[in-house]
């Protein structure tokens, strides 16, 4: 974690910029005991991208705001896609499993009905009786 000032200077900022865009929910830092501002290596990244935005293509901090806000929503969509395409795979892992286990019924497990008394013996034909 980095004290605002170090986290400025690796930004290239100066420290109330930092304080400003903290206030209007740019960058949320994490807090010291005492109140504090810390910042991680991730917020430097971030406080980058904010001032490429706004200086490099001009976009108002309002802008910068929106865009960063969209890019977490995809991340969080991302995430989520990844999570379901892996239970997906889990589930179409298990009903193949269980399209093996049908295919080979167990005789054990079906129901005897008293009233039948045949008997039906099955055995290949050999390949020279067609």
């Amino acid at each position: 974690m980095l004290l605002i000032s170090v986290a400025a200077q690796l930004a290239g900022m100066h420290p109330q910029t930092l304080r400003q865009y903290d206030r209007m929910g740019l960058v949320e830092p994490s807090r010291s005991a005492g109140g504090g501002r810390r910042y991680s290596l991730r917020d430097v990244e971030l406080l980058r991208e904010i001032q490429r935005l706004s200086q490099e293509d001009g976009v108002n901090l309002a802008g910068v705001k929106r865009i960063i806000g969209l890019e977490h929503v995809v991340e969080d969509l991302r995430e989520q896609l990844m999570q379901l395409s892996e239970a997906l795979e889990r589930a179409h892992a298990r009903l193949a499993q269980l399209e093996t286990i049908s295919a080979f019924p167990r005789t054990d497990l079906l129901p005897v009905s008293r009233a039948s008394t045949a008997l039906v013996v099955w055995r290949p034909r050999s390949s020279g009786e067609d």
